[in-house]
């Protein structure tokens, strides 16, 4: 039988198979009112959706920890405790559907007060509910308003806010934690000095851009039990270094097999290895532009690491698991298009499909 559709036990916690629903942001919670920042009918149909589908695992999208830390005024959250109930019945939906039931948890730092991408992506204007954002640095994305430089209190604030969330993830079900230090947003325009120019100790030095990773690692992990598993998403290259005519100094590959191994001597089991979105760059258009990066880090920092990016195929998928370049597989967009894709692919590979027993009997 193919690895994929074999289990994963991280700590105590064990995934029936290795692919798994990477965590993509849908843009459907209420924006104001009671119900802000909480999973509504339509996250619990789509979750359950995916995890009746096959996958192991089921990874809640970017759930902010301060309502300024959302992407958009859409976005999930769990900043509040009256968030829980709303997450642990979605969180319950996942479980009963079969797969394990995760959670990212995310502060989008100078991509934040984000406008739906299908009304055209944008900041979103003060009158209109959005809200001033916050970087390492006063240094904006390209086209976006500028952020205010943290203070050491404000890092403070965030570092204690994750824990706050993990604390309430936990409350709510969720079996694994996940920590957004990708694309862009705030954890990742630490460690890349391309957008983190500070002179303190959360700036210049490897280390120094790594340190509010780690502390959040360090927070989550004091309140998120010890046999269950967090993860790290990371951008594992910006794609300037990667260009020859662009001698900025910025995040590399090199730079997240360090972050790697940090990140496992504090508490994270699995890197979640995406890239870019920091700045405007070239991404190679390969199959593998990503995929290669997550066996390069898998190789070099010795830690469990998970694939994402433009995995389509249920045979690409089995050999980058067979040839040893990933532990799982995060897929994105193909369970948009296909819910079952995971039984689906698990039939195209000659494996066993999760089916739930509603649907066993007749399959």
């Amino acid at each position: 039988m193919t690895e994929l559709f074999e289990p994963l036990t991280v700590r105590g916690t064990t995934i029936p198979n290795r692919v798994w629903m990477s965590p993509m942001c849908t843009y459907s919670a209420l924006s104001d009112g009671s119900g802000v920042g909480a999973p509504n009918d339509f996250h619990l149909a789509h979750y359950a959706a995916r995890a009746a589908g096959g996958v192991g695992l089921a990874v809640v999208e970017a759930t902010g920890v301060l309502p300024e830390g959302r992407i958009s005024p859409y976005d999930l959250g769990l900043w509040d405790d009256a968030q829980i109930p709303a997450h642990r019945r979605l969180a319950a939906a996942i479980a009963d559907a079969g797969a394990v039931p995760g959670i990212q948890l995310a502060h989008a730092g100078r991509k934040a007060s984000m406008e739906r991408p299908w009304l055209g992506g944008g900041p979103v204007p003060a009158a209109e509910g959005g809200w001033p954002v916050v970087g390492p640095s006063g240094i904006a994305f390209p086209g976006y308003p500028e952020p205010a430089a943290m203070t050491v209190a404000d890092i403070a604030t965030v570092v204690a806010a994750w824990a706050d969330s993990a604390r309430r993830a936990l409350e709510a079900g969720y079996e694994v934690v996940e920590i957004h230090a990708a694309h862009g947003y705030l954890l990742h325009s630490f460690l890349s000095p391309l957008s983190n120019t500070r002179t303190d100790n959360y700036g210049g030095s490897l280390e120094n851009r790594a340190r509010i990773v780690l502390e959040v690692l360090d927070a989550v992990r004091a309140v998120w039990p010890a046999d269950k598993p967090i993860f790290l998403r990371i951008s594992t290259t910006d794609w300037v270094a990667e260009d020859p005519e662009d001698g900025r100094a910025a995040w590399t590959v090199e730079d997240s097999i360090v972050l790697s191994r940090w990140a496992t001597d504090h508490g994270a089991d699995l890197i979640d290895a995406s890239s870019g979105a920091l700045v405007p760059a070239s991404i190679p258009h390969r199959e593998d532009y990503q995929t290669r990066n997550a066996a390069l880090l898998k190789a070099a920092s010795g830690t469990l690491v998970a694939a994402v990016g433009r995995i389509t195929d249920p045979a690409t998928a089995s050999e980058l698991l067979s040839n040893g370049s990933a532990d799982a597989v995060f897929i994105g967009r193909a369970l948009l298009r296909d819910a079952s894709w995971a039984n689906n692919a698990a039939t195209v590979l000659g494996a066993r499909g999760r089916f739930m027993r509603q649907y066993d009997y007749a399959v």
